[in-house]
């Protein structure tokens, strides 16, 4: 494996709303010279040996993706950073590669290495006639950032990103990797475990801890994902009243009644847009449906602001300025007005409608999982705190999934609204986050941050939104990790949320 030190001592984020200071950040890169399992296999060995080089000098270590999250969950650290985006090998898995006890398709399973980008795995799979199964609004992360940071997706009837997810390869310490998959769903055989030379460990409870862990299990190396037939999906957006009939949906996911393009059919995405500066009381409500892939489809096309089927507020909210509180709802509004035009019947890829990379400005975005019968009740109590607390420069945004299977995932309830607010970068928009999280206390209403993004936790809050999955979480990584492998995937942050305690 090829080693760049690029003596850089400070590393800002995509999103350019937080900077870390660090010993020195080092990219990876695959020897080029090498056939891809045995480039693969020989970065492995050199990751090993740079965990034991921390070890030696009492150094933590943090391995990273694309540098997505508006929080630092991820990239934490006062030791070195390692970027993996290079890392980025894919390979397809023969027969004898699959046990026999498998459910799925073999031929629906593929091989990532830990920087492949979620953009990079979509273009392989379509070129097979593959999708993935779910994306979040932006495909530019890593397989493993996306998942470890627990990014929810954008399907109401499948789940967040890691459940697409079979299988992971995990390096632990400078002596042990393994092969980590649920005991309840086998999928690799011992010809595979061979293949990289590890060691196969089937466990459902550590697998489920390991898939939400930012970077704390040790260096998550590969990645199995199970991928679907490609399928298209036909999308709109229209603009309706936020009245009592779309409460009725947002609070059930009950379509019947809504005035969609079909009527009670049940989409696959389904969005709610509240501009809280909006005196007609109007909603933005995005329905797409899942339909058979056709090759004769007309591509999805952007608005005039560059805004596409499938975009969420981070794409454009940074546009926003702090201003004084005056003028926020008509700076708002006129945003708002460019970005917001409904459309009807466009169609698109997966990765097509949800494809954006590019962000414009810097933001804030803060999101928490609610449970479906809180839904109404949260929005009311934002609205009126847009009142005493605001105004919020920004706007509350809502989608759907499914619970996961994952200890630490914030989309834990049955079905969970992720609720996002996303803002200007301000004091305001931060003190506004502040005052909604501390009423959702006081008056006792169930919810769960989103990791990646801004949020306040400490071990009170994630007692009371985990129970005892944040201690089973807890006791997996003291099973997988010794004592310096704890120290080295260890950080501030996570002693901070008291989840680098041992049980």
């Amino acid at each position: 494996m090829k080693l760049i030190n690029t003596n850089q001592t400070e590393w800002v984020n995509r999103h350019e709303n937080f900077t870390e200071k660090i010993k020195a950040l080092y990219v990876a890169g695959n020897e080029p010279d090498l056939g891809a399992l045995e480039s693969y296999n020989d970065a492995t060995k050199a990751l090993q040996q740079l965990i034991n080089d921390q070890i030696k000098t009492n150094t933590p270590f943090r391995s990273l993706g694309a540098g997505w999250s508006f929080s630092k969950v991820a990239t934490a650290t006062n030791g070195y950073m390692l970027d993996t985006k290079p890392l980025n090998t894919t390979l397809s898995l023969s027969e004898k590669s699959v046990s026999e006890n498998y459910k799925g398709d073999p031929q629906k399973l593929l091989f990532a290495q830990c920087g492949c980008g979620v953009w990079e795995l979509s273009k392989e799979l379509r070129a097979k006639n593959l999708s993935l199964k779910t994306s979040g609004a932006s495909n530019g992360q890593t397989i493993a950032g996306v998942i470890s940071t627990g990014a929810h997706g954008s399907t109401i009837d499948f789940g967040a990103v890691q459940e697409f997810v079979v299988g992971l390869h995990l390096i632990l310490s400078p002596n042990r990797h393994i092969w980590l998959e649920k005991k309840s769903f086998p999928v690799v055989s011992d010809s595979f475990i061979q293949k990289l030379n590890s060691e196969l460990v089937q466990d459902d409870d550590l697998f489920n801890s390991a898939l939400v862990s930012f970077g704390s299990f040790g260096i998550i190396h590969g990645v199995l994902v199970e991928a679907e037939d490609l399928f298209l999906l036909e999308t709109y957006m229209r603009k309706m009243p936020y009245d009592s009939q779309l409460k009725q949906v947002m609070g059930t996911l009950n379509f019947n009644g809504l005035n969609l393009p079909y009527g009670d059919e049940r989409p696959f995405h389904f969005a709610v847009a509240l501009n809280p500066y909006d005196k007609e009381n109007n909603a933005y409500v995005s329905a797409f449906y899942k339909r058979p892939y056709r090759d004769d489809y007309v591509r999805p096309v952007v608005n005039a602001e560059g805004i596409g089927p499938g975009d969420d507020a981070p794409s454009f909210i940074g546009r926003l300025t702090d201003a004084i509180p005056a003028l926020v709802p008509t700076l708002v509004n006129k945003l708002l007005a460019g970005v917001f035009v409904p459309f009807e019947k466009q169609f698109g890829t997966l990765s097509e409608i949800f494809n954006n990379t590019t962000l414009h400005g810097k933001l804030m975005s803060s999101a928490m999982g609610l449970p479906l019968d809180m839904v109404n009740k949260v929005t009311e109590i934002l609205l009126e705190m847009n009142e005493t607390d605001g105004p919020f420069p920004g706007l509350f945004a809502y989608r759907y999934v499914k619970k996961s299977d994952a200890k630490l995932a914030f989309t834990k309830f049955e079905y969970t609204c992720i609720l996002e607010l996303d803002g200007a970068f301000s004091d305001a928009t931060q003190k506004f986050y502040t005052a909604v999280w501390k009423r959702l206390d006081d008056e006792n209403i169930p919810y769960t941050f989103h990791w990646g993004k801004i949020n306040e936790l400490d071990p009170e809050r994630i007692s009371r939104m985990y129970g005892e999955d944040a201690n089973t979480w807890i006791a997996a990584r003291n099973k997988l990790l010794d004592e310096n492998g704890r120290k080295v995937f260890s950080n501030q942050l996570l002693q901070q949320w008291g989840l680098d305690k041992t049980l």
